[in-house]
């Protein structure tokens, strides 16, 4: 069987980044953003989906989060679309509803070709730690446009942010290795026989 695997690289005068990401792993990873919650959540969806991920950046952390932590959405993204190439064989969709305490997450993709963010999570506090909670949003964003797929995520009941944030990101890891697995099927799992 073909190595699903991608590099990419980015480098601008705000981020330098680099992501290496193998889909068909066994969720290991090694992780170095300097922002730390982000590597926490990340750890998670690598985890949970299974996908081995590598990710060194270096930004302007000084002026704040927010370019790095988007830059990483980007380049994931941009790894993702690589790695699967014309994603024959695919499941295509995936979903899970992850508890994580008293926060319950319902997380659901389609690896359509297409990318499109639906964010509906209300954040109970503006920072975790650090971390402004904000740039949840925003990484998934960037992830979804740049991987080219639809992604939906809802908070069914949560009131601690932390709890709330890593039902997500585990939802994401469980979504995306289901959508990604290869199943019986055989062919692009679309009636216009491509997706892009």
């Amino acid at each position: 069987m073909l190595i699903r695997k991608a590099e990419v690289r980015r480098q601008t005068r705000e981020t330098e980044i680099r992501v290496q990401l193998q889909v068909d792993g066994t969720g290991e990873y090694a992780l170095d953003t300097g922002v730390p919650f982000l590597e926490h959540m990340l750890a998670l969806t690598a985890k949970f989906s299974g996908f081995d991920l590598q990710i060194r950046a270096r930004g302007d952390l000084d002026v704040d989060d927010h370019h790095t932590v988007e830059d990483v959405g980007i380049c994931l993204g941009e790894a993702l679309v690589k790695a699967l190439g014309d994603k024959a064989g695919i499941g295509r969709f995936g979903h899970a509803i992850v508890p994580m305490d008293d926060a319950l997450a319902l997380v659901a993709v389609d690896l359509s070709g297409r990318g499109y963010l639906a964010f509906d999570v209300p954040m109970p506090s503006p920072q975790v730690g650090r971390f402004d909670t904000e740039l949840v949003e925003e990484f998934l964003r960037a992830l979804a446009y740049n991987g080219r797929f639809n992604l939906h995520v809802r908070l069914l009941a949560g009131a601690n942010t932390h709890h709330i944030i890593e039902a997500v990101f585990k939802g994401l890891g469980v979504a995306l290795g289901s959508a990604a697995r290869i199943n019986a099927q055989r062919g692009v799992p679309s009636t216009k026989g491509v997706i892009n």
